[in-house]
C-alpha cells in the first residue's frame, strides 16, 4: 500500500498529534498520505476520499469507526482503527503500536476481513421515506421518556412476536458486543454470516433474541397500545437517531448488498479478544 487517507476524530486526537505522526512517517517512506480532518460524529457529511485511496486509517474510538464506515458505504476501501477510545473492538491498533503496525502496512503483511452490514426501509404512510445501512445495529426505542412502545416483528412475512417494552435492536455480528450486548443479546463471532433480533427490556417471560440467517428479512411494525395519540419511537442507525416512529409506521430490515472490509494485523481469536475487552485478566 502507498496511498493513505487518515479520517481523525479531532475531538480524541488532540491537535492532530497522533494524525500527524502517522502522515510523517508514511511520507517520509515514500507514501501519500491525506488527512481529512473535518469528521464530526453528529453530523452525516460525506468524506471526501482522494482517487488513489488504498487504505482509510481512522484515528478515535469504535463510534468514529461507525460513523466513518457509514459515511463510506459502498467504497469498499479497507479500514483500519487506531484506538484512543474505551474498548476498542473495532479500534484496535493502540498508539503503541503504530510504526510496527504502519511499516507491515507498506510491507504487505494484513489481513482483510469483510463485515456484514445490515440496510433498513422506514415506511410512513406508506411510503418509503428513508434508507439507512448499518455496520453495528438499528434500533427502534421509545423516545425521550414516554411510555412503553408495541412492536410487531415478522420475519420473512411470518409474525414471531410481539414485544411491548422499550424497544428492539437489529444488529449484525460486529455489533453483538455492544447494545445488543448490554440488552442480553448473544456474542457471535463478527465474520459470521448472521443478524440477531433482541428485544429492549420487553414485559413479557417469553421474550428472548433470535439468530437470523443472512437471507432473512424483518419487518417490524410500530403499533398502537394505548390509543392516546402520544405514542412515539425513534429509529436509530449506529447509534446516530434517524425518524420518528409513529403507530402504523414500520422498518423492513436485511442483509445489505455492500460489506465493510476492515485490516487485521493481529491474529487473535474472537474468544481471545472477549477476555481482552470484557472480562476480569483470567489466567
Amino acid at each position: 500500500m502507498k496511498h493513505f487517507l487518515i479520517i481523525a476524530n479531532k475531538k480524541k486526537d488532540t491537535n492532530l498529534q497522533i494524525s500527524e505522526r502517522i502522515r510523517t512517517y508514511l511520507q517520509d517512506r515514500g507514501a501519500v498520505c491525506h488527512i481529512y480532518d473535518e469528521y464530526y460524529r453528529e453530523e452525516n457529511k460525506k468524506i471526501t476520499v482522494p482517487e488513489d485511496t488504498q487504505c482509510i486509517l481512522v484515528i478515535g474510538g469504535d463510534g468514529t469507526i461507525l460513523s466513518a464506515a457509514g459515511q463510506l458505504v459502498g467504497r469498499h476501501i479497507p479500514l483500519m482503527g487506531v484506538n484512543l477510545g474505551t474498548l476498542g473492538f473495532l479500534a484496535d491498533v493502540k498508539p503503541t503500536d503504530l510504526e510496527d503496525t504502519l511499516e507491515r502496512l507498506l510491507k504487505g503483511d494484513y489481513q482483510i476481513e469483510e463485515r456484514l452490514m445490515i440496510s433498513a426501509k422506514i415506511y410512513q404512510k406508506g411510503e418509503c421515506s428513508a434508507i439507512y445501512t448499518a455496520l453495528n445495529d438499528f434500533n427502534i426505542h421509545r423516545r425521550g421518556d414516554s411510555n412503553n412502545i408495541g412492536l410487531k416483528v415478522k420475519i420473512n412475512d411470518v409474525v414471531i412476536d410481539r414485544y411491548n417494552g422499550d424497544g428492539v435492536i437489529v444488529c449484525t455480528p460486529t455489533g453483538a458486543t455492544g447494545y445488543n450486548l448490554s440488552a442480553g443479546g448473544p456474542l457471535i463471532n463478527p465474520t459470521c454470516r448472521n443478524f440477531v433480533i433482541t428485544p429492549i427490556c420487553a414485559h413479557a417471560l417469553t421474550a428472548r433474541s433470535i439468530v437470523l440467517a443472512e437471507n432473512d428479512v424483518v419487518k417490524i411494525t410500530m403499533e398502537e397500545i394505548r390509543g392516546d395519540g402520544y405514542e412515539e419511537a425513534v429509529f436509530a442507525c449506529d447509534g446516530i437517531k434517524g425518524v420518528r416512529m409513529k403507530p402504523g409506521d414500520y422498518a423492513v430490515i436485511y442483509r445489505a448488498h455492500v460489506t465493510t472490509p476492515f485490516i487485521r494485523m493481529r491474529e487473535v481469536s474472537f474468544v481471545q479478544i472477549l477476555k481482552e475487552k470484557l472480562l476480569y485478566p483470567i489466567s
